[in-house]
Formats: structure tokens, sequence, C-alpha cells
């Protein structure tokens, strides 16, 4: 489903091996969080989604693990910031912003993505889908 609904939107972008149970698994024991339906389903046929140049349109499951633990501990960041531990990032804007789902009670609860914005540190509503921000990104009507 996500091969063929991305290739409908540009041919620029690649599948992987899809991610291993043990891979999905270590994003919810890592991150104490419930991966949202369609991210899972996502991982079940790719570990992330990558243009010609390896540039991720999602990050692959060890990125995630690797980026939402970094922004979350990173020391130097809790003085600056507020915390991150409410958002599930899976891409970023490739400028220093990133891409998340909000996380209430230790799961994604909606379907909704929002931008963080590293200059000011405000978190904005960009869309209300995993299909509407991959269509999004890729068209343009998404920018940060």
């Amino acid at each position: 489903m996500w091969e063929n609904y991305i290739n409908s939107i540009s041919k620029d972008y690649h599948f992987v091996t899809p991610a291993t149970n043990s891979e999905i698994i270590k994003i919810g024991e890592e991150l104490n969080v419930e991966l949202p339906k369609k991210l899972l389903e996502l991982f079940k046929e790719t570990n992330g989604v990558f243009d010609q140049f390896k540039c991720p349109l999602i990050w692959s499951t060890e990125q995630i693990v690797k980026d939402n633990l970094f922004f979350r501990n990173f020391e130097e960041y809790k003085d600056i910031y507020m915390p991150f531990d409410h958002l599930l990032f899976f891409s970023d804007s490739g400028c220093g912003d990133l891409f998340g789902f909000p996380i209430l009670n230790g799961v994604v609860q909606k379907e909704d993505i929002y931008v963080w914005n590293h200059e000011d540190d405000s978190r904005m509503w960009v869309s209300s889908s995993l299909e509407e921000f991959i269509k999004g990104w890729i068209t343009g009507e998404i920018s940060v």
C-alpha cells in the first residue's frame, strides 16, 4: 500500500527491506511509546523511505530511536527547549526542524503531525495524517 501510494506521488523515493519485528518493538521499548498504526504498517513494508541521495523522507526504525533519545536526553537542550518526550519524531526537514506525532500517556492517539522549529522551539500542526504529510512534503504543499 505505502509503496504504491508514494510512487503515485513521485517516483523519486525508494523502499528498503521491511523492518523486523524486533526493530519495531525496540522503538516502543526504548522510547516508551506505542507506534501509530499507519507508521507501523509502513515499517512492515520498508524500514524507511529514501530519495536517490539516501536522504530519508521517513526515518528508519534505528534513526527514530537514536534521534528521539538524543533530543530527549541531551543535557544542553534541557535549558533551552521544552521537553521532547511528548513527540515521536520520524522525519526531518533537512534544515534542523523535525516532524513528529504527539504522544499522550505513552500512545500516539491522533494521526496529526507537528513540526518542531529548532530556532524558536515552536511546535506547529502541519497535517492530519501520515498520507497527507507524505504528499504535502513531496509536493511542497508543506514547507518550513
